[in-house]
C-alpha cells in the first residue's frame, strides 16, 4: 500500500504547509467520507463549512481559504487546488491492468500490419491490413482497428473501442471502451424509389495528438474529406460528432452533446452537458455553449450562450427573469 507524509506531498505540489498531522496519507477522498489517513481538497470557498465535520487529516485547498486546519490536520495551500489534487490523484493512482504477453496469441493482426516497439495488442483484437501503430500503444481486450488506419505513439484503445476503416489517432491519446470512431454520417436523402436514399460517406476522421475520446462517444466520418478533432480535445462520454465537423485545439464538449454536420469548432470551445449544435453553424474561438442549449445559428468567439434556442448569457437571463415575475404575478 502506498503511503506518504503531509511533507512529502506537499513538497511534491510545491505548496505552502499550513499546520501538521502525524497520520500517514494512504488514499485520497472526497471531503465528505475521507478518514483520518486521508487527503482530501476544498476547491472552493462554499465548502469551507464542510471541513469541520470531515475526518480527513489533510486538504488541498487554494491560497485564498479563511479557515484554519485545526489540531492533528493540515492544509496544504496552492495556486489552484483543483490542478494540483490531480497530481494528488496520479500519485495514488494504482496500475493499469498488465498483460502478459505484448501480442495476445487470440489476437489477429494481419501479416501487412505495422506494430511499433512495445505495443500491446490484448485478447480478441484485430488488426486489419496495412494498419500502422506506433511505439507503445496499447489495445485493450477486443478492440477493432479496420484497413489502413493509423495510430501514434503511446495511445491507449480500451475494450470494445472500433476504429473504422482509413481513420487515424494521433499520439498520447485515448479512446475509452465501445467508442466508435469513423461510423458513417448520418446521410439520407428522400427517393421515390427507395423512400430514403443513403448517401455514402467516403471520407475519414482524423483525431490530433493529447485528446481524449469518451465511452460511447461517435466521431462519425466525413461525407467527401475529414472530420477533424484538433489536438488536446477532451470529448465526454456519448458525445456525437457530426459528420465533417471540424474541431480546433483544447476543446471540451459534456456528455450527451451533439455537434450535426459540418459544423466547425473554434479553439478552446466549451460545450455543456446536453447541449446541440445545428448543422454548419461555426462556434469561435473561446465561446462557451451552456447545458441544454440549442445552436442555431454562428457563435462569436467568446461569447457565452444560454437557453433553447440558444441566446447570448445576458438576454437569456433577462429573458428568464421576466418570465419568472410573470409567472408569480397570476
Amino acid at each position: 500500500m502506498k503511503s506518504y507524509s503531509v511533507k512529502e506531498i506537499s513538497e511534491l505540489l510545491n505548496g505552502e504547509l499550513v499546520g501538521s498531522t502525524s497520520n500517514l496519507i494512504l488514499s485520497p477522498e472526497q471531503l465528505e467520507l475521507a478518514q483520518e489517513h486521508q487527503i482530501s481538497f476544498i476547491g472552493n470557498k462554499k465548502y469551507e463549512k464542510l471541513w469541520t465535520d470531515s475526518k480527513a487529516s489533510v486538504a488541498v485547498v487554494n491560497s485564498d481559504i479563511a479557515i484554519e486546519p485545526g489540531e492533528n490536520r493540515a492544509f496544504i495551500k496552492v495556486n489552484n487546488a483543483d490542478l494540483a489534487m490531480s497530481k494528488v490523484l496520479e500519485l495514488f493512482a494504482p496500475a493499469h491492468p498488465a498483460f502478459e504477453v505484448e501480442i495476445h496469441p487470440t489476437a489477429v493482426v494481419h501479416e501487412t500490419a505495422v506494430i511499433g516497439e512495445g505495443t500491446k495488442i490484448g485478447a480478441g483484437c484485430y488488426v486489419g491490413p496495412n494498419v500502422k501503430i506506433g511505439n507503445h500503444t496499447i489495445l485493450y481486450p477486443n478492440v477493432t482497428v479496420l484497413d489502413e488506419c493509423t495510430i501514434g505513439n503511446k495511445t491507449v484503445l480500451w475494450s470494445g473501442a472500433v476504429v473504422r476503416e482509413r481513420c487515424h489517432i494521433g499520439s498520447h491519446s485515448i479512446i475509452h471502451p465501445n467508442a466508435t470512431i469513423g461510423a458513417d454520417g448520418f446521410g439520407f436523402r428522400p427517393c421515390p424509389q427507395q423512400g430514403l436514399a443513403k448517401i455514402p460517406q467516403i471520407g475519414n476522421v482524423i483525431i490530433g495528438n493529447a485528446v481524449e475520446i469518451g465511452a460511447n462517444a461517435c466521431v462519425d466520418r466525413g461525407k467527401f474529406s475529414s472530420t477533424i478533432v484538433g489536438d488536446g480535445c477532451k470529448i465526454d462520454n456519448l458525445v456525437q460528432i457530426g459528420h465533417n465537423s471540424v474541431l480546433g485545439k483544447f476543446c471540451i464538449m459534456a456528455g450527451n452533446s451533439g455537434l450535426a454536420g459540418s459544423v466547425t469548432l473554434g479553439d478552446g470551445v466549451i460545450i455543456g452537458g446536453s447541449a446541440s449544435i445545428k448543422d454548419h453553424s461555426t462556434i469561435g474561438s473561446g465561446a462557451t455553449i451552456g447545458a441544454g442549449s440549442g445552436v442555431t445559428g454562428d457563435v462569436d468567439p467568446g461569447k457565452v450562450m444560454l437557453g433553447y434556442p440558444a441566446v447570448e448569457a445576458r438576454t437569456a437571463l433577462k429573458q428568464w427573469a421576466i418570465l419568472k415575475r410573470m409567472a408569480e404575478a397570476k
